[in-house]
């Protein structure tokens, strides 16, 4: 079996031994032990000649000796390449001797030895178990965690994955062809074999004229949605990246513009003016960036923000030659490798340090759908559009490719997503993407065992994290090792030149935060929560609300504006964080109602799904929970004294003619939410299967705009409900007239 590089700043700061291994050699000399019998001579020999370890004495090994917990350190330290003369973090062990300190603080820094309240155990014997589980910890060895059990009959749980790669890679064996030894100690003999077939293991041919492989950099962000009071702080990142990483590219994979009032007001000048600050290398298009195309100016904003920008964008899948606002900035079909700032390209090639690095772009298909693109259009086949891109970039002799997307992680697979696209299309060896908001903490390897990888990285939303992706490849542009971490940017000092780029323009969202829009509120719209003092016990985690109609109302005619075929829309309680004062209603105020930044989505659910929903919805009532669901264009009817899961007694929805009519199980509906609920926010599993199976679309458009421009359509509201959700379990009497009364 290959051996497999889990990442590259391990491999680099832990397994040194692969240097040490291009020595493997039968043994150099003759053997000076005489405990050591022939099956050993050549391992412990080895670890002799790399001056490893020198034995118990001058013609003793201890071949046949257990090794105590604080040799088997010294020993691994010495195979791995640490020097005792560096400073570890004390491991604050109490039991471990001064002479082998530096070896345990080492290990217990690279997560490879671990002890227990204060005690490493020193003089313990290492077992044939403990041993599987610091050598694969050391090595880097691929171990998959779904091993709970070997053919070894005496291998717990705990220690099954570990034994089964130790076996796997033929570093290790049974006692018998039943039993591993699990709980026998390592003797001395066992652990030079062991570090012996590693080192043979990781053995390569020391032949100078092979090259040596090409390491590349990358640092990445995607969907900032013009969160420009975060920038600042991320052009400290990206200096701090740059300063360890020269040479290291810059990407952003789409969605700059939409989502906070530095768009509404400067219309991407913000966003760019701290971007030129950082360096790009290259942009792709997202979704949003065409938001603006239905406006009388078209996407004049979109062409100013191209011509301003201090780097070129790569777009393989998009069109723009029939929109003239882009004449002389679309270079129709051009891959090249002297890209201008300013210009779109398909593809563009960068050199980095004496190497070719090809980049294109595509961005989702679905912007036809969820964004104003106007005369820009998309074709209808990206993976045939990235399989001519990797095509081209191969005749100019580029064998390292970057794919910079927007058309999400795992989205709608039968329209576009990175993992369809790594699965079928080879010659990608990075994919960094964007649109799905999808934060991978660490890269994602497509590829199966003996073909050529594909690495896909993606940051989350909103500035939150700088990606950043160390690779490299071999001669043949194959890539044989990754390290890619993401950097939070929240803890960040902001960078002194950025702020002063951002003070005029923060200045100005500042004041616009207290105007006032073009509606009033009568009465305060409440947000009530059971504990509050002088309350009625009502909550907008577990009652309709005023407010809560609203900003559902809102949902429902924005939806409705891209599909008319949406039915209801709901929003979680949980995502609704503050009341609205009576009087006029400040921009600042509808900001703060709904202040996580959500965006509009619609899901085709079953009536047996919206069933499971809205018993989800209601389980816990009267108790609050985050995920109550107020709806619009519906009504829903339960029963809070039924068992969980039993509670719902009727949905219907509000149909063209007024009328409400049930919802039936197995028909199919189309609904409108915010993106968190749609993806399985607060425990809706079955929202989560819907947007796995491709039946959710995020139209990204921003939950506080919805209900801006909700109440300044009304332009006067009140804190009176409808009876959208009723618990006939708490329905108000009738008076003598037949009227409703108080409940």
């Amino acid at each position: 079996m290959a051996y497999v590089l889990k990442n590259k700043k391990f491999i680099a700061s832990a397994v040194t031994v692969a240097a040490v291994a291009a020595a493997v050699s039968p043994a150099s000399a003759d053997m000076k032990f005489t405990d050591v019998a022939d099956r050993y001579v050549d391992a412990v020999q080895f670890l002799v000649d790399q001056q490893i370890t020198q034995g118990i004495s001058e013609t003793s090994f201890g071949t046949d000796n257990s090794i105590k917990r604080q040799d088997a350190a010294l020993l691994l330290a010495n195979a791995l390449g640490f020097d005792p003369e560096e400073e570890y973090a004390d491991s604050g062990f109490t039991d471990v001797p001064a002479s082998h300190k530096w070896a345990v603080d080492a290990l217990v820094e690279a997560e490879i030895f671990d002890g227990k309240e204060g005690r490493f155990g020193a003089n313990d014997s290492l077992t044939r178990n403990e041993t599987a589980k610091v050598l694969a910890d050391a090595l880097g060895l691929e171990v998959d965690d779904s091993v709970t059990e070997t053919e070894f009959t005496d291998v717990n749980e705990r220690f099954a994955k570990y034994v089964e790669a130790l076996a796997d890679y033929e570093i290790a064996y049974g006692k018998t062809a039943t039993q591993f030894g699990a709980d026998s100690a390592v003797t001395r003999g066992e652990m030079a074999l062991f570090l012996h077939r590693a080192a043979e293991l990781l053995e390569a041919p020391p032949e100078p004229e092979v090259p040596e492989e090409f390491s590349l950099q990358v640092m990445h962000m995607n969907d900032t949605h013009a969160r420009v009071d975060v920038l600042p702080k991320m052009v400290t990142a990206v200096n701090d990246y740059r300063a360890e990483n020269p040479d290291a590219l810059l990407l952003h994979a789409g969605d700059a513009f939409s989502g906070t009032l530095y768009f509404n007001e400067f219309q991407g000048e913000a966003d760019l003016a701290l971007m030129k600050l950082m360096n790009f290398d290259a942009m792709v298009f997202g979704n949003h960036e065409f938001d603006l195309g239905s406006s009388p100016e078209g996407h004049e904003a979109l062409a100013d923000f191209v011509t301003a920008a201090n780097f070129p964008f790569v777009a393989a899948n998009v069109d723009f030659s029939k929109d003239e606002l882009f004449t002389g900035l679309f270079q129709s079909k051009v891959v090249t490798d002297d890209a201008e700032d300013g210009n779109i390209y398909s593809g563009i090639v960068k050199e980095v340090n004496g190497e070719k690095v090809g980049i294109f772009g595509l961005t989702t298909k679905d912007t036809e759908n969820i964004a104003s693109p106007g005369l820009v259009s998309f074709s209808d086949d990206y993976l045939e559009d990235a399989a001519e891109m990797v095509a081209e970039f191969e005749k100019m002799g580029v064998n390292k490719v970057i794919a910079l997307t927007h058309i999400g992680y795992d989205d709608n697979p039968a329209v576009d997503n990175d993992l369809e696209l790594a699965a079928n299309v080879s010659g990608i060896d990075i994919i960094v993407g964007g649109h799905s908001h999808t934060e991978l903490k660490e890269p994602v390897v497509i590829g199966e065992e003996g073909e050529e990888p594909t690495i896909i990285v993606q940051t989350g939303e909103y500035a939150k994290n700088l990606g950043t992706l160390d690779v490299t490849f071999d001669e043949n542009g194959v890539l044989t090792s990754y390290f890619g971490e993401l950097i939070g940017t929240g803890d960040l000092e902001a960078d002194a030149e950025a702020l002063e780029v951002l003070a005029p323009f923060k200045e100005k969202v500042d004041a616009i935060q207290t105007e006032e829009i073009e509606a009033t509120a009568t009465e305060a719209l409440t947000n009530p929560r059971a504990s509050d003092e002088g309350g009625d016990g009502s909550s907008v985690r577990a009652n309709e609300t005023a407010l809560g109609n609203i900003i559902t109302d809102g949902m429902l005619a924005k939806a409705k504006e891209y599909n008319d075929s949406v039915v209801m829309a709901f929003q979680n309680g949980g995502g609704i964080r503050a009341p609205i004062d009576a009087g006029p209603i400040t921009v600042g105020e509808v900001i703060t109602v709904l202040p996580f930044g959500n965006t509009l989505a619609t899901m085709d659910l079953t009536g047996a799904d919206l069933f499971a929903a809205f018993e989800h919805s209601v389980s816990q009532a009267p108790n609050e929970s985050g995920g109550f669901l107020h709806v619009a264009g519906a009504k829903v009817t339960y029963d809070s004294s039924q068992p969980a899961g039993e509670r719902v007694v009727s949905i219907a929805y509000e149909a063209a003619d007024g009328e409400f009519v049930e919802i039936e199980l197995e028909e199919t509906y189309t609904i409108a939410t915010n993106a968190f609920t749609a993806k399985g926010g607060d425990g809706y599993d079955m929202f989560a299967t819907a947007y796995a199976e491709g039946r959710v679309l995020d139209l990204g458009i921003s939950d506080w705009g919805n209900l801006l421009e909700e109440l300044e359509r009304r332009g006067e509201v009140s804190n009176e409900i409808e009876g959208r959700i009723i618990d006939v379990n708490d329905a108000p009497a009738e008076d003598e007239e037949g009227e409703e009364g108080a409940a």
